[in-house]
C-alpha cells in the first residue's frame, strides 16, 4: 500500500489518519469541503480535492490511482436526519469496484453493538444512518472494516485492545483509532468485521 484515499480528514480522527499515513509514507489523496479545515502542514504534504462525498464525480476524482479507502465522515455536531453519510457510502463503495479498489476503512460507532431500543434518544438519527452505511459495507463485496468505537478523547497514543463483534471498553484515543484504522487495511483478520476498539485501562 503506497496511497490511501481519505474521507472526512477535516474531522478529528480524519486529521489523526492523515498525520499517521503520512509518517508512513503514504501518499494521500483527501476529498473535503472547506480546504481551509485542514492545518497548513497538512494541506501543503497531501493532495487535496475540494469537492462532495455525494457527488459521485468528487469520489470519482479522489479514488481514482488509490491503494485503499479511509472513510471517517461525520456531521460535526448536528445529530439531525441525514442521509449525506451513507449516500456517500453508496458512493465510495461504486467508485472502489469500478476501479477495482479492495480494501476500505469505515468509522462509525460503538452504539451499533446496542440493541436499537437501548441507543440514548439523541443519538437515534446518526446511528440509524450508521447503520445504512453499514449494511451498504456488507453488500458490497469488499474487504471493509468496521471501527465500532466508543467515546473517542484527545488523549496521547496508549496501550488499546481490539475485539470482533463486541466493544472492549468505553473509551479510545482518536489517534490510537486513526492508527488502527490504517493497519488493518493490510491485516486481513479485520476483513468484513465489526472491530470494537477501547483503550486499555
Amino acid at each position: 500500500m503506497k496511497t490511501i484515499a481519505i474521507f472526512g480528514a477535516t474531522g478529528g480522527v480524519g486529521l489523526h489518519a492523515t498525520e499517521v499515513a503520512l509518517k508512513r509514507g503514504l501518499q494521500v489523496k483527501a476529498l473535503v469541503r472547506d480546504p481551509s479545515k485542514l492545518p497548513d502542514h497538512l494541506r501543503s504534504s497531501i493532495e487535496v480535492i475540494q469537492g462532495d462525498v455525494t457527488k459521485a464525480e468528487d469520489v470519482q476524482q479522489t479514488i481514482e490511482g488509490q491503494d485503499a479507502v479511509i472513510v471517517t465522515l461525520g456531521t460535526r455536531n448536528d445529530l439531525g436526519p441525514t442521509t449525506v453519510l451513507s449516500e456517500g457510502m453508496k458512493n465510495i463503495i461504486t467508485v472502489m469496484k469500478e476501479n477495482g479498489i479492495k480494501c476500505v476503512s469505515v468509522c462509525l460507532s460503538a452504539f451499533l453493538f446496542y440493541e436499537p431500543g437501548k441507543v440514548p434518544a439523541r443519538f437515534h438519527y446518526l446511528n440509524a444512518e450508521h447503520q445504512r452505511m453499514l449494511d451498504s459495507l456488507k453488500a458490497s463485496g469488499l474487504n471493509w472494516i468496521a471501527l465500532l468505537p466508543p467515546h473517542l478523547t484527545d488523549n496521547p497514543s496508549g496501550k488499546y485492545t481490539v475485539s470482533h463483534g463486541s466493544s472492549p471498553g468505553r473509551a479510545i484515543a482518536k489517534c490510537d483509532l486513526a492508527t488502527f484504522m490504517l493497519e488493518s487495511l493490510s491485516d486481513p483478520e479485520h476483513y468484513n468485521q465489526l472491530c470494537g476498539i477501547a483503550t486499555v485501562a
